[in-house]
This record gives structure tokens, sequence and C-alpha cells, in this order.
């Protein structure tokens, strides 16, 4: 869709998949369990929410989501807190939403007869959309997140030097 201005052109693009605050927040402190996984000690939530400033109670709530789903473990006692419940470079991008959304996002082809073919291309072209978005999601783990943020950090030093 291209829209003329004054004069100028602007292009209009659609955002099919959105990050909800949700998966924001889980995703950042996932990065901060995977910053500390080779030290072997579990964070608390009050570490991590200080970290990355995540107000604690939904960090808590999250933290809970994460854990039934298998990506965090919990430790008791008075240095417990929360470790990645597997290693950082298997646990994919899509791995978290689908923990934290409740759906399976692999499968999400509607079995339903378009109504014309109009609806059917569409229906095609959206499943694609899908596809795609999901192909980008799982072909990234919490260790290519680690990594980018290492390679941006090294930059930005670089950069005030």
């Amino acid at each position: 869709m291209n829209r003329s201005i004054l004069g100028k052109v602007v292009l209009h693009t659609v955002a099919p998949v959105e990050l909800s605050c949700k998966t924001e927040y889980a995703l950042l402190a996932l990065l901060e369990l995977t910053s500390h996984h080779n030290d072997g000690e579990p964070l608390q939530i009050r570490q991590i929410a200080a970290q990355q400033d995540i107000p604690d109670r939904y960090l808590e709530q999250l933290l809970a989501t994460l854990r039934r789903g298998g990506l965090v473990r919990s430790q008791r006692g008075a240095k417990g807190g929360y470790i990645l419940g597997r290693e950082p470079w298997e646990i994919t991008l899509l791995d978290v939403i689908c923990c934290l959304e409740g759906s399976d996002s692999k499968a999400s082809k509607d079995d339903t007869p378009a109504k014309t073919v109009e609806s059917a291309v569409v229906a095609e072209i959206w499943q694609e959309v899908h596809d795609r978005a999901n192909d980008v999601l799982r072909s990234y783990t919490l260790q290519d997140l680690a990594e980018k943020r290492d390679a941006r950090r090294q930059l930005n030093i670089m950069y005030y030097i």
C-alpha cells in the first residue's frame, strides 16, 4: 500500500506479529537468567526485577508460568531462586511464546473451507505470514539473543571510548 502525502511516498506496513508486554518481560527475565547460566547460581525474583526493571509481582507470575512450561526451574531455600530449565541454546523464542500465550503457534491451520476463492487466497497468504514468523521465532534461541546483546554492548563501549 502506497500513499502519497504532499508529494512524498509513505509506505505503510503491518506488524502481523506483535510482542506483548508479557512476552517482552519474560524474554528480559530469561536473558538475565541466561547471563548467569554458567554461574550455576539461581537468581531471586528481586534481583531479576531490579536488573530488568520488571514489577516483582508480575515477574513472579511470569516465572511461575515459565516454570510450568519447563523453561525455568525454581530452587527453594536461602540461596534459592530461578535458573534456566534447559540450556540457553535449546530454548527458542517460539518455545517462550507458546508457553506464555497458551497456544501451540505451530499448529494454527484452520480446516474450515473458505467461502470464496478470494477468502481462500487471503487465508493462504495469512498462513504463509504466520508460518514464516514461526520459522524466524524458531530459529532464534536465548543464546542467540544473549550474543546479540553482548555484541551491541561491545559496540556501545567502543563508541564511547
